[in-house]
């Protein structure tokens, strides 16, 4: 593995191997590793590119190297009641990479990864906090895109492009993004005993009033006890979350259950439970069990999520809970991954994006990880991937 410790050395490096057509598969601490490149190629790790370079939290922007551990950006922002809004989540529970000689996920992972957890309903997605970056091309050529502010727009488009890319795209040294205040206070609201159908009608009710809810999602019966040491009401539980100043958050809870109890049963977590709650839904507890069972994350829209999981379980074994308002299913297959017959019927309902997070290795082999793009999207990201990794070296074949 090849771990430069500046931006010129990672540079230097990439200019060799692309003057050498030598592939390289680019990495931080590889937490989430379950996309890989499909040609052998050296490692090249950000993980010697690490500290915070700027952070004034009165600005609320800071810039971090790309190979910092994401709890040391997490502790910066704690000691000053801020947070990264889109609470990426931590992958290594389900995919079983924690343990004693584990490392941490880096940011520039999460932003390579685009990774977002339940507040991506109202915060956005990591790549919506993401202000400017600087990476390596794969000519060695180091690129400054976006600035420290949002009104600066200067290259906004390739910092957009940059976040999701996984890698294939340049190699990232540095990030600047915003950041926003910890909510003060935080309170759930449980609905009881709905099945997934009348769950999306009632978080869709719920979504629609203005009580500013930051997170939704519906936890079936399968793996309700999963969460908070089975501290939730008995039954299926569908919960929406509040965020924000403590009498504001009482009343509008008070709010959201008066019109949810049209649903069903109506109760309230209080903040400590909150907090572990969402934390156990954005890293999908439930299904960090230690087995190489497929999982899988599909995103479609919030109305098709659970017409998806209705129609595979009449023929294949899964089980599945929601986030997103229904519109990220998180679906562990009880044998084969299922692909053709998963994509099949995503394409029925209207499209989205299905990504397999965890497998084995033999079914690794013949099955894609990301959702396999139209033809005219896949001619656009070829040429888009020529202008910046002109020889082709970055992370072959890892998203198509």
């Amino acid at each position: 593995m090849l771990i430069p410790n500046t931006e010129a050395d990672a540079a230097y490096i990439i200019r060799n191997a692309a003057a050498e057509r030598k592939p390289l598969e680019i990495c931080g601490n590889n937490t989430r590793g379950f996309a890989r490149a499909n040609q052998p190629a050296e490692q090249i790790s950000s993980r010697g590119l690490t500290g915070i370079v700027d952070y004034d939290p009165a600005e609320m922007v800071m810039t971090v190297r790309s190979g910092t551990p994401v709890s040391e950006v997490e502790a910066a922002l704690a000691a000053n009641r801020q947070m990264m809004a889109f609470e990426p989540m931590d992958h290594r529970g389900i995919l079983g990479t924690h343990g004693a000689h584990s490392r941490e996920p880096t940011i520039g992972g999460v932003f390579a990864a685009n990774v977002s957890g339940p507040r991506r309903l109202t915060a956005g997605a990591a790549r919506d906090s993401l202000l400017g970056l600087r990476f390596v091309n794969g000519r060695g050529e180091i690129i400054r895109a976006g600035g420290r502010v949002m009104k600066n727009v200067t290259g906004l488009d390739l910092t957009k492009l940059l976040a999701g890319s996984q890698g294939t795209l340049g190699f990232l040294t540095e990030v600047t993004f915003r950041v926003l205040p910890v909510p003060p206070a935080v309170e759930t609201v449980v609905i009881s005993g709905l099945d997934d159908e009348m769950a999306a009608k009632a978080m869709a009710a719920a979504m629609a009033l203005p009580v500013e809810i930051s997170g939704a999602a519906h936890l079936p019966a399968s793996v309700r006890s999963r969460f908070i040491g089975n501290h939730l009401p008995e039954g299926e539980a569908t919960v929406l979350r509040l965020e924000g100043l403590g009498p504001s958050v009482e009343v509008r809870a008070q709010k959201l259950a008066a019109v949810m109890e049209a649903f069903g049963p109506v109760a309230t977590l209080g903040m400590e439970r909150s907090l572990t709650l969402w934390r156990e839904i954005r890293n999908v507890v439930p299904y960090a069990d230690g087995t190489e069972k497929p999982l899988w994350r599909v995103s479609v829209a919030p109305s098709a999520g659970y017409h998806l999981v209705s129609a595979l379980r009449l023929e294949a074994g899964i089980d599945a809970f929601y986030d997103w308002q229904g519109g990220l299913v998180w679906m562990r297959m009880e044998a084969d991954p299922e692909a053709e017959l998963l994509r099949r019927y995503i394409r029925a309902l209207g499209g989205g994006h299905a990504t397999l997070i965890r497998a084995t290795e033999a079914a690794r082999a013949d099955i894609p990880t990301f959702e396999p793009l139209p033809d005219a999207v896949a001619a656009l990201s070829a040429r888009v991937k020529e202008k910046l990794d002109p020889a082709g070296i970055f992370s072959v074949g890892k998203m198509g």
